[in-house]
């Protein structure tokens, strides 16, 4: 009841351009030559002709009447058939394989033990809520409610209900929701509301929001502009990928509200002179924990640092943490919880589906997905790998089956990123290949089905892969491959899971099957991969070609004045040391004992190509080791650090006058009668009388009290 059913993000409704295409603008002209896709296709029609080759010279070995018969027909049938479907790549003979159905059960879950007392050492809990709130017993400005209305918001969400007038008190706020249930506009709306209700003064930045990816910050700006559509209220957008220049300009006019990464977020500060956050009065932190987790925490030291110290801060995530003293590095002032749901809660609607890997049958994992994806799941799916490789040769090996795939992760240009995005909303591809830049916060309408190549790295992962479906009350699907030393993680699920979930088997032949028909296509895929390299070594000497002819036309004088390098906090010894201090590379961590590291490094860099069992290992070592990693680290010793006081610090007797911190503490939230009747009046008298003593000590008493 919480939902609408009709429901549209209606991105061009903004008084302007759509989000994606105005970033995608900006990136036009740094597209490679031919497109991944182009590469599968043409290795798919020399296949295609060398299968059509040898059938004919089979075929003339035989009785010459029945060689005229069955040519002209296999000619008639192969010409008029150019794009064919996946389904028609099989021979009669696997009929079978699409026939058989998979097996489905409930699997048994054990109750967890309840009565454990949480240890609450927030200020205030706020979760509970008035369930009969609407957006128009909130006080929100007319202009906001026009919006919220062309939206086609019809009710707020209980995440909604909870934050937004806790927000619009100028209270800290560390609130925690499951994914898909509005977390975006229970942020933005008190914060344009606050905005709208005191305009500013000077082109300042008012609001800055972080994120953790490019594409979470183009669709939080996205919602930003929809929402303000109504209002003088400006919105800037600058994260890493697109174009420096244009966001420098856009920052050296004042936005009120900036949204970026915090990669970008430094750059800007330390080499744009004019851009400052001494003026922040709100900070937002989307994804918040995974803002303040190892990766970010030497950035988000130094933007805390430069950030106003008087200020409202509000952390959102699907997966927040529950303790405090793990978000003391942000600062925050008494916070308020607000946990509408648990922190490991996944979606309502969401159907979650196990498959076990047993122990020996690793290998296995490419033949199932390509399995799932060709005879159960054929499109609106969303398939997570663990690493880039991986995700990177299964685009190619659904592309050589016959699939419509795209590709998202960190080794693509910020345009491929962009345009694979785009596709997969258009349903011009059918399964979008991802790692988890793609698991947190993107909102793809109409993702039916959720596959893992392997489980996460840890269970608050799992939570966010498995939300890109079932999102704003719609039903959706998750299916896991499991294998035996990722049960704990399973186990962990099914206990905290509400509704039942199932484990899917596959028939053993089906996988056979599948499996044969990737070993045979092992020579098309190494074919595609060396026409991208061959085609990357052409551009890499193509722009050392056209970097010398622009040093020989302008001279080496004027070039070097154009290029100066730009500023970083730190310097490149120390990112260079912390890069790898928390690099993932080689996972030889994760394998205990010297003898057994050295062993199996050796043997992988032997061998030119690995065998589907150590492509697995790979990809599960991986996340073990940042388990591992994040285990050490949780045992580690905390660190000293200046704490909100749990309980309120006796005050010694007699009135004491609280010291004013924020103009927004009273002015904007004190609405009692007294108070307006006050600002109306203007000063009292005594206030007057006041102001006149000092005066007259400041002018006229000075001179007769000189000593000269």
């Amino acid at each position: 009841g919480d939902f609408s059913a009709a429901f549209v993000f209606g991105e061009a409704e903004a008084g302007g351009e759509d989000a994606w295409a105005a970033a995608l603008r900006q990136l036009r002209g740094k597209r490679a030559a031919t497109t991944l896709d182009e590469k599968i296709e043409k290795v798919r029609q020399k296949r295609k002709l060398q299968e059509r080759e040898a059938k004919q010279a089979k075929v003339r070995d035989e009785d010459a009447e029945a060689e005229d018969n069955q040519t002209t027909k296999r000619e008639c049938e192969d010409f008029s058939r150019d794009d064919e479907d996946a389904e028609s790549e099989y021979s009669l003979d696997d009929e079978s394989i699409f026939t058989k159905a998979d097996k489905v059960k409930v699997k048994e879950r054990r109750k967890s033990k309840k009565g454990q007392a949480e240890a609450e050492t927030f200020f205030e809990d706020a979760s509970q809520y008035d369930d009969n709130l609407s957006f128009q017993d909130m006080n929100l400005s007319r202009p906001l409610l026009k919006a919220i209305t062309a939206l086609g918001f019809k009710q707020p969400t209980p995440i909604q209900k909870a934050c937004i007038p806790v927000g619009l008190l100028g209270k800290d706020i560390c609130a925690c929701a499951a994914t898909g249930t509005g977390k975006t506009a229970a942020f933005i709306l008190p914060v344009l509301e606050r905005l709208i209700y005191k305009p500013r003064q000077a082109p300042i930045t008012r609001v800055l929001v972080l994120v953790p990816t490019r594409e979470l910050g183009i669709q939080v700006h996205s919602v930003t502009k929809q929402l303000a559509q109504f209002s003088s209220v400006t919105t800037c957008l600058a994260v890493g990928g697109l174009d420096v220049k244009t966001q420098e300009a856009a920052l050296r006019s004042g936005p009120d509200i900036l949204i970026a990464t915090p990669g970008r977020l430094i750059d800007h500060l330390h080499n744009c002179p004019s851009f400052h956050l001494s003026s922040v009065e709100v900070l937002i932190l989307d994804e918040a924990d995974r803002m303040l987790d190892e990766y970010f925490e030497e950035q988000m030291k130094e933007i805390i640092r430069l950030c106003s110290h008087h200020r409202q801060t509000m952390l959102f995530s699907a997966t927040m943490t529950e303790e405090v003293k793990d978000l003391a590095s942000v600062s925050l002032k008494n916070p308020v919880r607000i946990f509408v749901n648990s922190n490991t809660d996944v979606a309502p609607f969401l159907r979650q589906e196990f498959i076990r890997i047993r122990p020996n049958r690793e290998g296995d994992r490419e033949a199932i997905v390509t399995a799932l994806l060709t005879r159960t799941f054929r499109d609106h799916v969303m398939l997570f790998t663990q690493t880039k490789k991986q995700a990177h040769r299964m685009h190619i090996l659904l592309g050589l089956m016959g699939l419509r795939v795209g590709e998202l992760h960190g080794n693509l240009s910020q345009a491929q990123r962009l345009e694979s995005l785009r596709r997969f909303k258009d349903e011009q591809i059918d399964i979008l290949v991802a790692t988890d830049v793609a698991a947190r916060g993107l909102d793809i309408e109409g993702v039916k089905t959720v596959i893992n190549f392997t489980m996460p790295n840890t269970t608050k992962h799992y939570v966010h892969r498995v939300g890109r479906t079932a999102r704003a009350g719609k039903a959706g699907r998750s299916v896991s491959l499991v294998g035996e030393e990722e049960r704990r993680m399973l186990k962990d699920i099914v206990k905290t899971a509400k509704t039942a979930v199932k484990a899917r088997i596959l028939p053993q032949d089906v996988i056979l099957k599948f499996r044969e028909k990737i070993e045979n296509l092992e020579k098309d895929i190494y074919a595609v991969l060396c026409l991208e390299r061959e085609e990357r070594e052409m551009q890499q000497s193509e722009a050392q070609i056209n970097k010398a002819k622009k040093q020989l036309e302008t001279g080496k004088k004027e070039t070097g004045g154009e290029s100066l390098e730009r500023s970083w906090f730190q310097t490149r010894e120390e990112r260079k040391k912390e890069k790898l201090a928390k690099a993932l590379q080689e996972f030889d961590l994760a394998l205990r004992g010297k003898k057994k590291r050295k062993k199996f490094m050796q043997d992988t860099q032997k061998k030119a190509q690995m065998t589907p069992e150590e492509r697995s290992q790979f990809e599960i070592l991986k996340s073990q080791m940042y388990a591992e990693r994040l285990a050490k680290r949780n045992r580690r010793a905390k660190r000293a650090r200046a704490l909100p006081e749990e309980e309120p610090a006796a005050t010694p007797a007699g009135p004491k006058k609280k010291k004013k911190v924020s103009v927004f503490d009273e002015e904007l939230t004190n609405t009692s009668r007294k108070a307006l009747k006050q600002f109306r009046a203007g000063p009292s008298f005594e206030d007057r009388k006041r102001l006149g003593i000092a005066q007259r000590r400041k002018g006229g008493n000075f001179k007769s009290k000189s000593r000269y």
